[in-house]
This record gives structure tokens, C-alpha cells and sequence, in this order.
């Protein structure tokens, strides 16, 4: 995918404990590729905890999918909502992304957000020590 649509930067949901541990396990492991193949092209990487997303579609971070499927529909006047759950889940990490984006492009000009980190290499060049390198 990162071949072929050459994206400048990359937004993930965190991974959470839902009712199946193994879910979350499988959904981790996924994830982690996801995000190593994204460090290998040095993007950007911005995750965001589904409480977040729902918030910054909704207004509620306890929104359920269907209001979120539904807010999405309307900001981003699709004729339908998508038949699955994952494709709105990720539309709204994409539509949270570019809200968290433009809202904090307002507020760094100014130095109260200089403790935020919009990906994991901000936050290494902010913290490293927290960074540990292989022996």
C-alpha cells in the first residue's frame, strides 16, 4: 500500500481491550506492522485512542459506531453509509487526523501545545531518553 498511494504521514487507532483478549492481541500485531512498515518510510505517525476519534467526530468520546458512521456521513456527504463497521472506523481516524492537524496548527503558533507530539518522532526528539537502542 505505502508503494502505492505514497501517503506523507500515517494515523492509527490504538489498540484497546474489548471483550476477546485474543482480538486485541491479533489487532497489536497488525498494528505494529502497520506502523513499522510506516517507520521504515520515516512517515509521520499519529495514534489516536478510539475515545479520541470519537470525540473529535462526535462530540462524545462514548459515541456508539453507528452515530459515528452517521456524522461521518454527513460531514463528508457520502450518498450511503460504507457496509462495514472498519471502513468508518478508519475513515474517522483519517477525519480525526485532519481535525487534531488543522486545530493544533492554531494553537503551536503560540507556545501552550510545545508539550504535544503530533507523531512518535517528535516525541523521541523531545524524549530521548526514552528512546532504547539495540546493543
Amino acid at each position: 500500500m505505502l508503494e502505492t498511494y505514497h501517503p506523507h504521514e500515517m494515523a492509527i487507532e490504538a489498540p484497546f481491550y474489548g471483550e476477546n483478549v485474543q482480538s486485541m492481541l491479533k489487532l497489536g500485531r497488525a498494528q505494529g506492522v502497520a506502523i513499522a512498515a510506516a517507520a521504515m518510510k520515516n512517515l509521520p505517525i499519529a495514534e489516536y485512542s478510539p475515545r479520541k476519534i470519537k470525540q473529535s467526530i462526535t462530540g462524545n468520546g462514548n459515541a456508539s459506531k453507528e452515530q459515528v458512521a452517521a456524522m461521518l456521513k454527513n460531514m463528508l456527504r457520502l450518498d450511503a453509509l460504507p457496509t462495514y463497521f472498519d471502513a468508518t472506523d478508519a475513515l474517522g481516524v483519517a477525519v480525526c487526523h485532519y481535525l487534531q492537524n488543522r486545530l493544533g496548527s492554531i494553537t503551536d503558533n503560540d507556545n501552550s501545545a510545545a508539550t504535544r507530539h503530533k507523531d512518535w518522532k517528535s516525541f523521541l526528539q523531545n524524549n530521548p531518553n526514552r528512546l532504547k537502542k539495540k546493543n
